[in-house]
């Protein structure tokens, strides 16, 4: 990388990596470090009494993690070390930690050389300061990595906060330093995964089989979803991330196992908002001989389960309202949920009749779009959003619905929910259609849709179709979005709170002349640099430059940062920008 590219704080720190190095000090070394307690763990242990570290017992710790701040005072310093659990301070002296003549380690190392962000090994006694807070009195320190990087540290003063890493694009681009910095962040993280830990529990308990289906699909189906598409080298064939596990999780229900469900990543090449993510992570579970009306059940009762086991009780307030996973919810069929809304009964009409209810009402639907369709964007604009205790929204018209049973006392309805909690969708779940003659016929249903122009309508897929005529039993399915589910679980508002690493738009990059045409003007490849560094990263930017105040400039980087460089004369940085004018 070249030095022009670095902030003074990186070629200082770079400065230092050099001088450990001729220290014979290796700044990344290879061997382990074996630790023996983490910072909770010592403050739990002085704090409930286990260790007495007012008497004579001494306890000795070996510790490791990220400096995160340094107080020098003399021949004794603290240091604040940040580990996976927590963070601890450190008390460290000249002698105890040198104590032969060399006081290098002290004096040099840690005082000059180590920076914010670096990580280190401490070996020493857990003890109390003057002011009661609980440390480790070093007896040993060691460089384990060096950071090249400073950390975005907040900074206080007067009350205020200075230095703030609270930009979302930067925290969810970087990650990892909002893991360091951001107090709380990790938190959320943790959470997730007792959320997902829990839910396998339950699965596991009940006598569920989690599986693995393919990612990448011939036909991307059990959804209504626009997929993405990637090419097959191998087999030279156009590829499908898939929409969903929904159909290969069936096919094992018809090869006999009593229930099957997995936990992984789904792909769907549509929009980027708050709580949208075209990569998200879904629970799919199938059992045989059930129905919806037992899947709702099983549904609260394993929400309020995992309610409990991250907040410690059933409700969890989110975007200022309680909601409550207590079980049970309401259930409410949707015809019934647009009626009272709107007032507008859908049952009975015919598709024209509702395009034109949406119509009265300014929404914006076309001709592509079918019975189903349409009923799904009345209860989207107006039902969805008011539902903030889970609420099982049930009976969804057959056009909604072409892989559910037809509803057994409800013509033209099926058995199907959604569940939706705090105005969003968070499950969706059947009792599944495994009558094979209606299952094709539904899917030419939404072939005909697709003929019509919805890119989000199935496609037939001839194998799944196979595997029913060989008979799958009564079964009941569902569909739960885990990012969301975890947003409700830890009172989130974006789902890019609760993701490692969300979907950004690319990194906006600032407009540069390449070095080629810069070479056009008459500069060379070594003085591009330079000149960017300077803050002309485009030839149009030196057009109104005085000549000796741009050679001025150019000479001050030269020297500040000790470039191996002859500054160009004046007359050479004037034909530059003449050269610069004619362009």
């Amino acid at each position: 990388m070249n030095v022009l590219e670095l902030s003074e704080q990186e070629i200082g720190r770079r400065q230092s990596l050099l001088e450990l190095r001729s220290m014979g000090i290796d700044p990344y070394p290879a061997a382990e470090f074996p630790t023996n307690a983490f910072s909770t763990e010592i403050r739990e242990n002085v704090e409930c009494g286990m260790w007495n570290v007012e008497g004579e017992e001494e306890h000795e710790v070996v510790i490791a993690g990220r400096m995160m701040s340094r107080r020098v005072m003399g021949k004794a310093s603290f240091a604040e070390l940040q580990d996976s659990k927590g963070r601890i301070q450190v008390y460290i002296t000249r002698d105890d930690i040198c104590p032969g003549d060399n006081k290098d380690l002290y004096n040099n190392v840690f005082k000059r050389l180590l920076d914010i962000g670096d990580f280190i090994g401490v070996k020493g006694k857990v003890f109390r300061t003057q002011t009661g807070e609980i440390s480790v009195h070093a007896s040993e320190l060691k460089l384990l990595s060096k950071s090249l990087k400073p950390l975005p540290i907040v900074k206080y003063k007067d009350g205020v906060a200075y230095d703030k890493f609270d930009d979302p694009e930067l925290r969810y681009r970087q990650r990892y330093v909002d893991l360091v910095v951001n107090e709380g962040v990790k938190d959320t993280f943790l959470q997730r995964a007792t959320v997902i830990r829990t839910l396998r529990k339950v699965l596991d308990e009940a006598g569920y089989t989690e599986v693995e289906t393919p990612t990448l699909q011939m036909i991307a189906g059990g959804a209504s979803a626009r997929p993405f598409i990637t090419h097959f080298n191998a087999l030279d064939q156009d590829m499908y991330m898939r929409i969903a596990t929904e159909l290969y999780l069936k096919r094992l229900i018809v090869g006999g196992f009593e229930g099957v469900y997995e936990i992984g990543k789904n792909f769907r090449n549509e929009g980027m908002d708050r709580n949208h993510n075209p990569e998200f992570t879904c629970m799919e579970l199938y059992v045989q001989y059930k129905d919806y009306n037992w899947m709702m059940s099983f549904t609260e009762k394993l929400l309020e389960t995992i309610c409990i086991a991250v907040n410690g009780k059933p409700e969890r307030e989110i975007d200022g309202n309680i909601v409550s996973f207590k079980a049970p919810y309401r259930r409410l069929p949707i015809l019934e949920a647009i009626q009272e809304k709107t007032g507008f009964d859908c049952n009975g009409k015919t598709e024209e009749e509702i395009r034109a209810f949406c119509l009265s009402k300014g929404m914006d639907v076309d001709e592509t779009m079918g019975k189903g369709k349409l009923i799904d964007e009345l209860f989207g604009e107006f039902c969805e959003g008011t539902f903030i205790q889970p609420t099982f929204i049930t009976d969804y018209p057959v056009e909604m619905s072409p892989l559910t049973k037809m509803h057994r006392s409800k013509p033209g309805l099926t058995e199907r929910f959604e569940l939706m909690v705090n105005g969003k969708e968070l499950a969706n779940a059947y009792s599944e259609l495994n009558d094979p003659i209606d299952q094709e016929e539904r899917f030419v249903e939404q072939m005909k849709l697709a003929d019509k122009g919805d890119d989000e309508a199935m496609i037939i897929d001839q194998d799944f179709l196979r595997a029913l005529q060989y008979g799958m039993p009564p079964t009941s399915g569902i569909g739960i979005g885990i990012d969301r589910l975890v947003m409700l679980m830890t009172g989130k508002t974006f789902i890019q709170e609760v993701l490692f690493f969300p979907q950004m738009k690319p990194e906006k990059k600032i407009p540069q002349s390449t070095p080629a045409e810069w070479a056009e003007i008459g500069v060379s490849e070594d003085w591009v640099p330079v000149l960017r560094k300077a803050g002309f990263n485009l030839i149009s930017n030196i057009k109104d430059e005085k000549p000796q105040g741009l050679q001025q400039k150019i000479g001050d980087i030269v020297k500040k940062y000790k470039l191996e460089l002859q500054k160009p004369s004046v007359d050479e940085v004037a034909e530059w920008i003449n050269k610069s004018n004619e362009q």
